[in-house]
């Protein structure tokens, strides 16, 4: 795993209080796609457990996957009791109980591309569901969306992750749709977009901003100097774009 991968574990309390949750529109989208009852999912990097709630609460039996303990460690604060949890990167797994669901939450960019499908559909029934989503959280105000970008740029030039692949913003197919439909293991790959609004404090916003990678991995000193750039151009509250972009993809039954 990257450092950018493993640089999470430090914020987990700050990734629970400032990260956005996800919609329950969210588990519409993904059993809607299903077409039947969903009864177990396998989740990947977890994280504190913004996702695994929404689907087991609904009813789906989760085993939750997480790589960092101090970001388990606060999952199981907050998921219902009977969420199984299992510290492991994706990697690390092995097959053995297939899953009706896998999914990730925007966590499946810090996979390793080798092999990603083939252990992916290993972990699947025949049939199964993959999903993958997540979204990045941008300011809507362009005037301030660019006044944080000069704030910002002595110190970092984007803190956003480009698509693995390479795949042009432009594209109507994103990535991991654009692997998934040239995996041999996946059929009837779908994108869809939940769009949301959300209005934020500037002390929110700065807070949610500490739980991105690319801050993360800045020196302490100079983390601090651009969260201080950053606060002065903000107005008291801001208004983001976080829509939850969906990939969907089915299991073959044969390869």
């Amino acid at each position: 795993m990257s450092d950018r991968a493993r640089s999470f574990g430090a914020m987990a309390e700050a990734y629970e209080q400032f990260r956005p949750g996800y919609p329950v529109e969210l588990f519409d989208v993904v059993m809607a796609y299903a077409g039947r009852p969903v009864r177990s999912a396998l989740e990947i990097g977890a994280g504190t457990g913004k996702a695994t709630r929404v689907f087991a609460q609904q009813g789906v039996a989760v085993t939750a996957t997480e790589p960092d303990q101090a970001m388990l460690d606060k999952l199981r604060e907050h998921v219902p009791a009977g969420v199984r949890t299992v510290r492991a990167a994706f990697e690390d797994l092995r097959p053995g109980e297939e899953y009706g669901l896998v999914y990730a939450a925007a966590a499946l960019h810090w996979t390793a591309p080798e092999g990603r499908w083939a252990r992916m559909a290993a972990l699947l029934e025949p049939g199964g569901v993959f999903a993958s989503f997540g979204g990045p959280i941008q300011l809507a105000d362009p005037a301030v969306k660019e006044a944080v970008r000069a704030a910002r740029a002595p110190f970092l030039e984007s803190d956003e992750i480009p698509p693995p692949d390479g795949t042009p913003p432009e594209c109507e197919m994103q990535w991991p749709g654009t692997e998934l439909q040239r995996s041999e293991w996946f059929t009837d790959v779908q994108q869809h977009v939940i769009e949301r609004r959300l209005t934020l404090s500037a002390r929110e916003y700065v807070g949610q901003l500490s739980t991105i990678s690319a801050y993360l991995v800045l020196p302490p000193v100079e983390r601090k100097q651009t969260f201080d750039q950053i606060v002065r151009v903000l107005p008291r509250t801001v208004e983001i774009a976080a829509d939850v972009t969906v990939h969907l993809a089915r299991r073959r039954h044969e390869r």
